[in-house]
């Protein structure tokens, strides 16, 4: 691995000595041929699969942290001393998020200074520390501390995740192996779910739940040592010789050519080391930023974290074993998100987004009705129970896997990291508040209206989707950027 670093470490030029080395070979004409002849086909989609499935391993981490304190909160609370404190439970929530809006917001800059790999293992470092805090805590304030630090892996994961996800794939199964993320987040919290069913029984338990995670974080951090480094952000740093070897890698040597001349076009006189965050707010690229912001702040404040870490919480007090309607949760919400891996690619992201926020709101209405005082008994039950797992179930249709993929699909090269690092800021900011104060809305407001003010914002994200969001099934990045950012927007 040295050796393979020291010889390409020759080859770094500044951008505009590649864009040279390039002109001086005629990389279009190169292409042209290429395309007319051998790799007039799509890539092998087997070449990218490995490095797609490494980097999947964050939104497993994603998804387990998410859900290992769902059912041991209440183990947790009454060992460390803060039984009966809503706010301490929602804190031991939360914190986590806080930490990922740390990590999440200097995502960009990190993935663009030190590249996706390196960004991917310095991720796994305070998960990994983290964990083994929250492990060996004795009090609030030392599970509070280690919440924080994993928050802070998970918030600089999973833009990267995405990030590297679309820029290795192959265009024509990009929708596919985006959904791989989807699916992996899935896996995560039903092996959350699973690993904390004894947790009544053990004495303790709930550290184990925490020394688990540290597995999959170091298996993580090893196995991306061995993975490529994103074509795309080699190219942008001029390390031209390094992008060829590594789309070789990814898509095959008859498509090498082709790859680096369809983003050479794209990316002719952008220089990434020139984007400010004003740029993300102003101009010609305000409109996808905008698209992206209001994305993740309307999957957000539909409700479906509230599900995930609290689901124990509501159907115990629906009268339901806890353990099996979580199981169930996870299942759905991994049904879901199979069905999305093989219609991403045929139905398209925005047929998807829009059909699953529909159902998430038909979903909430099941639950406000639930929650009515005008029914009770079996029929409550039966509605509570159902409603969330047909919420859950439409929201991996598409409003899960959908914007982590559509985003960097629709970014330009130029702000795609830093433009990921922002709109999933505020993705994380929502989802601290809501894990802060669902509880205690829950007192305050009732299940019924709860429930109805999530259906209102699914509504609300549905007709949005309709009127706002493009469609990029089958395009390559260049070709999306290009019909999105013309010169003159």
């Amino acid at each position: 691995m040295l050796m393979r670093w020291k010889f390409c470490s020759s080859s770094i030029k500044k951008r505009s000595s590649a864009k040279d080395i390039m002109a001086g070979h005629d990389y279009d004409q190169e292409a042209q041929g290429h395309l007319m002849g051998q790799d007039s086909g799509n890539p092998s989609w087997k070449l990218s699969l490995p490095h797609v499935c490494v980097a999947t391993m964050t939104s497993f981490l994603f998804g387990y942290h998410i859900g290992v304190v769902n059912e041991p909160l209440e183990s947790i609370s009454l060992d460390l001393g803060f039984g009966g404190n809503t706010l301490a439970e929602g804190l031991v929530v939360s914190m986590c998020l806080g930490g990922a809006f740390i990590g999440c917001l200097f995502s960009g800059w990190i993935a663009d200074g030190i590249g996706r790999r390196r960004a991917f293992q310095l991720s796994a470092l305070p998960m990994i520390i983290g964990a083994s805090l929250s492990a060996t805590a004795t009090s609030l304030a030392m599970m509070l501390f280690g919440r924080f630090l994993v928050g802070t892996g998970m918030g600089l994961g999973p833009p990267v995740a995405s990030l590297y996800v679309t820029e290795v794939s192959p265009p024509f199964v990009r929708g596919t192996y985006g959904s791989f993320i989807q699916i992996a987040t899935c896996l995560g919290i039903i092996g959350a779910l699973l690993i904390g069913i004894p947790v009544k029984e053990v004495g303790g338990w709930w550290r184990v739940c925490f020394w688990v995670s540290v597995v999959p974080a170091a298996l993580l951090a090893l196995c991306m040592e061995f993975c490529a480094e994103s074509p795309h952000w080699l190219f942008k740093r001029g390390r031209l010789v390094e992008a060829e070897v590594e789309f070789e890698r990814l898509l095959g040597a008859s498509h090498v050519k082709s790859a680096i001349s369809e983003l050479s076009r794209s990316d002719r006189g952008e220089d990434v080391d020139t984007v400010r965050f004003s740029d993300l707010l102003y101009g010609r690229h305000f409109r996808v930023v905008f698209i992206g912001t209001t994305l993740f702040a309307l999957q957000q404040l539909s409700g479906i974290n509230a599900v995930f870490y609290f689901s124990s919480t509501v159907f115990r007090s629906a009268g339901v074993p806890s353990d099996f309607a979580n199981i169930f949760v996870g299942l759905s919400n991994l049904s879901g998100s199979i069905i999305a891996m093989l219609l991403m690619d045929k139905l398209g992201r925005k047929v998807l987004l829009f059909g699953s926020f529909i159902g998430m709101a038909m979903a909430m209405c099941l639950q406000a009705v639930a929650a009515s005082v005008h029914v009770l008994g079996t029929g409550a039950l039966y509605l509570s129970v159902g409603g969330m797992l047909l919420f859950v179930l439409t929201f991996a249709l598409g409003a899960g896997p959908v914007p982590g993929l559509l985003l960097p699909e629709i970014f330009p090269n130029k702000i795609r990291a830093k433009a990921m690092a922002l709109c999933m800021s505020v993705h994380w900011v929502i989802n601290f508040f809501v894990g802060l104060l669902f509880l205690r809305a829950l007192e305050l407001m009732g299940p019924q209206v709860l429930y109805t003010i999530f259906g209102t914002f699914c509504l609300i994200a549905a007709v949005f989707v309709r009127r706002n969001v493009v469609e990029t099934k089958g395009k390559s990045l260049q070709e999306i950027e290009i019909s999105l950012l013309q010169p003159d927007i």
